[in-house]
């Protein structure tokens, strides 16, 4: 199932070449890091009012991801997590292959 950006952890969607684009991530996370914590996230005010207060960090990994197309690729992605509420919205920074 494909649904639109901000959804849940293994369905999201970009915007490529100005038009939207679903895909589905359809491998574990590698090469994770964080990149920003707390006060670093520039969104931050905006998370908290979406998803509640929680200790936020926004990080980015590796992960390959299935296209609307059905072709599977391995995708640069970046996300917004926090304990107890998860990775939201999933975003498609580069392909890699």
């Amino acid at each position: 199932m494909m649904a639109a950006a901000f959804v849940d952890d293994v369905c999201a969607s970009v915007f490529v070449y100005n038009r939207l684009v679903f895909f589905e991530i359809v491998s574990e996370f590698d090469q994770v890091e964080t990149i920003a914590v707390g006060r670093a996230i520039r969104e931050l005010n905006r998370l908290q009012k979406r998803y509640g207060k929680a200790k936020w960090r926004k990080a980015k990994g590796i992960a390959e991801i299935r296209l609307q197309s059905g072709l599977v690729v391995e995708a640069e992605l970046h996300w917004y997590e926090a304990h107890g509420v998860g990775k939201k919205e999933i975003k498609v920074k580069r392909l890699l292959d």
